[in-house]
């Protein structure tokens, strides 16, 4: 295998999915899992023990994060995609949110995103693609009285991948940021009321992943590709909660 690539919490839901289409591309992935270890099998058995790799891995721990990142050093020199997908939406109001709950949700939304950057870019080649999953709200500032340390971290993530851009291009790495809008597997309402007039799919999400690894995108670094089909780009959207037209 040649092309090796890298999905967090890729072994179910929107990781799945992006895990599922690197395979179909012919790459070989690494899919990280915690409690999803059914998934990663089914990945395995369905592409085969010598393209997927499953790593279990506890990523709101630094433990977790290290083992990950030694997993990924034992089996590969080179790491050609990373996909830091790994995120948790808690949807306590902020002042129902303990510290615990905080700090985990950052160091999964966040924290492990830098941490893989910063000790498995030495082992992406000239060409590689660093991705990081964000949210369609955070292409503007406001606040958010629910889930709000995930939207810290997505904000803290978008920093991370305009930050990061202009520093790994020099080693013609490119650093970019997918923010999906409501997906088929979103937490609130069953039905909302959205302007594209349905929830986003996860071909959706893995069309704008072509994009980024095609080589029609060979000078996009520091881009955040909002895919929501409108959503957070009016407010009053009927249908949601005071959280969600707050966006």
């Amino acid at each position: 295998m040649s092309r090796w690539a890298l999905v967090t919490a890729g072994a179910q839901g929107l990781g799945a999915a992006l895990s599922r289409h690197l395979l179909e591309q012919g790459y070989g992935v690494v899919a990280h899992y915690h409690s999803s270890a059914a998934g990663a099998e089914a990945l395995r058995r369905e592409f085969g023990e010598a393209l997927v790799i499953p790593a279990p891995a506890d990523l709101s721990t630094h433990a977790g994060q290290l083992s990950l990142i030694e997993a990924v050093k034992g089996h590969t020199e080179q790491l050609h995609v990373l996909i830091n997908n790994v995120g948790v939406y808690p949807q306590e109001g902020l002042l129902d949110t303990s510290i615990d709950l905080w700090e985990k949700t950052l160091s999964l939304t966040c924290t492990t995103a830098f941490h893989l950057i910063q000790e498995l870019h030495p082992l992406m080649p000239r060409g590689s693609h660093i991705i990081n999953i964000g949210d369609s709200s955070i292409d503007r500032l406001e606040g958010h009285v629910s889930a709000t340390p995930y939207y810290v971290g997505k904000y803290g993530l978008l920093v991370l991948t305009r930050s990061y851009a202009p520093l790994l291009a020099r080693r013609g790495i490119s650093v970019n940021m997918i923010s999906p809008g409501w997906l088929e597997n979103s937490v609130g309402p069953s039905n909302p009321d959205l302007p594209a007039g349905r929830r986003g799919t996860f071909r959706d999400i893995t069309g704008a992943l072509d994009y980024l690894l095609s080589d029609a995108a060979a000078y996009v670094s520091g881009a955040n590709i909002v895919v929501s089909g409108g959503f957070n780009l009016t407010r009053g959207l009927a249908g949601f909660g005071a959280e969600y037209t707050a966006k």
